[in-house]
């Protein structure tokens, strides 16, 4: 996934608000969200190439998701699945800070990631570029495939929607009004920012130009998911996926579930 946008603790009725769009090969077998057969408290996509998964949520409460840090000019051989760290974060028992530090001690055997992990209460990221982990507070947060918060143009853009967004919904209590095309509209946006607002990853100028945008569309890679996830302070979530079909076709699939108190062991989490 390559584009998020969250907000988290800043909507008056919805304290945590998740925009995604994954950038993929659109030839990678991929298994649109569901209800795991093997862990039904879990929902999320699968990747079948690697069994690891890009973003997902438990019953739970438990929240994960991560992306590829881009740097062109690093060479990347690890063959580990970044995706199976979101996966052992979802099916394990350990609280989060505590599995990132089980991750960092490990980081630098995968590829380059950004992790984010937590549940209703608290939120962590990690990424193994800096080897850091920090609480996240609450706010307005943008993720691509740079460090959190990295003022990507697309990310600055994505940001400022969603805080548009959040005001005007503000003004008004009544849950019925939140019109969740507006915040697919969000994920849709195809504009490219001027060249010398680029990120440098070390990329060709076309290539860091087809990657600039929100929604990324070539023949051979783009977004092929689009996730919305909306929890509020009751613990009712709403999930919402867009998911691109060979043909073209955007099938929409819709979850609605009630949280239930996590019980979280103290045995840990292994990864």
């Amino acid at each position: 996934m390559c584009t998020i946008i969250f907000a988290y603790k800043v909507h008056d009725q919805y304290p945590f608000i998740f925009l995604g769009n994954r950038d993929e090969f659109k030839n990678r077998p991929t298994k649109p969200s569901h209800f795991w057969e093997d862990h039904p408290e879990v929902l999320g996509g699968i990747d079948l190439l690697k069994g690891g998964t890009w973003t997902g949520i438990t019953k739970t409460g438990k929240i994960a998701f991560i992306t590829n840090y881009r740097d062109f000019r690093v060479e990347q051989k690890s063959t580990l699945s970044r995706g199976d760290l979101v996966r052992q974060y979802l099916i394990g028992t350990g609280e989060p800070e505590e599995y990132l530090n089980l991750v960092s001690k490990k980081g630098k055997e995968y590829n380059l990631f950004n992790l984010v992990v937590g549940n209703q209460n608290k939120l962590y990221y990690y990424s193994n570029v800096t080897d850091k982990i920090e609480e996240i507070q609450p706010g307005i947060h943008g993720l691509s495939n740079a460090l959190l918060n990295t003022p990507w143009p697309k990310i600055v853009k994505a940001k400022e929607a969603l805080s548009r967004f959040i005001n005007n919904d503000n003004d008004d209590n009544d849950v019925n009004d939140f019109t969740i095309e507006q915040l697919f509209g969000i994920l849709d946006d195809t504009t490219i920012p001027p060249d010398n607002e680029l990120p440098d990853t070390g990329g060709t100028l076309e290539i860091e130009r087809m990657l600039s945008t929100i929604h990324i569309d070539t023949p051979s890679y783009g977004t092929r998911i689009k996730t919305i996830i909306l929890i509020n302070k009751k613990g009712e979530v709403q999930f919402y996926e867009k998911f691109l079909q060979k043909d073209h076709y955007w099938e929409l699939r819709e979850y609605k579930f009630i949280f239930f108190n996590p019980l979280f062991s103290h045995k840990g989490s292994e990864i």
